[in-house]
């Protein structure tokens, strides 16, 4: 009996062309992995670094014009305004920056759209739609001393009377030594 006939058999069934390949299952498994990862990091992250309510609401909002800042009056403040579209940071904490752009549509010049929300002249968000309104801020971490200001590509691209934005303090970190 020999067995030359089986050296050229192939250890599994061939697709037939054009099947596509079953491989879902490593997808599953790595995003089930990062799910766990991140929820694991969160847990953590919250159990060393607490967050703490501020117990006075600290807000203040700039907009639609031709209101100037308006500022809740917690002792002692989040924040104070340099000029009309800029505050200055004076608490550490976690902070909700808010707000709608209104493109002006009738704005033919030659600068482009461009609506940049900054950090301490650092960008941390671009609107460049100006087809329809759009939605500004974000959550994020700021520090006592830093500048956020709201800045336009042209003075004339956004429709001022129906621009505004804010900022809220929602919570204070607190680190365990």
């Amino acid at each position: 009996m020999s067995l030359r006939h089986m050296e050229n058999m192939p250890l599994h069934h061939a697709s037939p062309p054009g099947a596509p390949r079953p491989c879902w299952k490593p997808w599953v498994f790595s995003a089930l992995v990062i799910v766990l990862l991140v929820c694991s990091f969160s847990t953590v992250a919250f159990t060393l670094f607490p967050l703490k309510a501020v117990s006075e609401p600290c807000v203040a909002k700039f907009g639609p014009l031709p209101s100037r800042w308006k500022m809740a009056s917690p002792k002692p403040p989040c924040v104070s305004q340099i000029a009309d579209w800029e505050l200055k940071i004076l608490r550490d904490g976690l902070y909700s920056i808010y707000g709608e752009v209104a493109p002006n549509k009738t704005y033919k010049e030659p600068a482009p759209f461009e609506v940049r929300l900054r950090k301490n002249k650092g960008i941390i968000q671009v609107l460049t739609n100006s087809a329809t309104i759009q939605n500004v801020g974000g959550t994020y971490e700021l520090h006592a001393g830093d500048i956020i200001d709201l800045i336009f590509n042209a003075e004339h691209q956004v429709l001022k009377n129906n621009t505004y934005w804010g900022v809220i303090l929602l919570a204070n970190p607190q680190f365990i030594s």
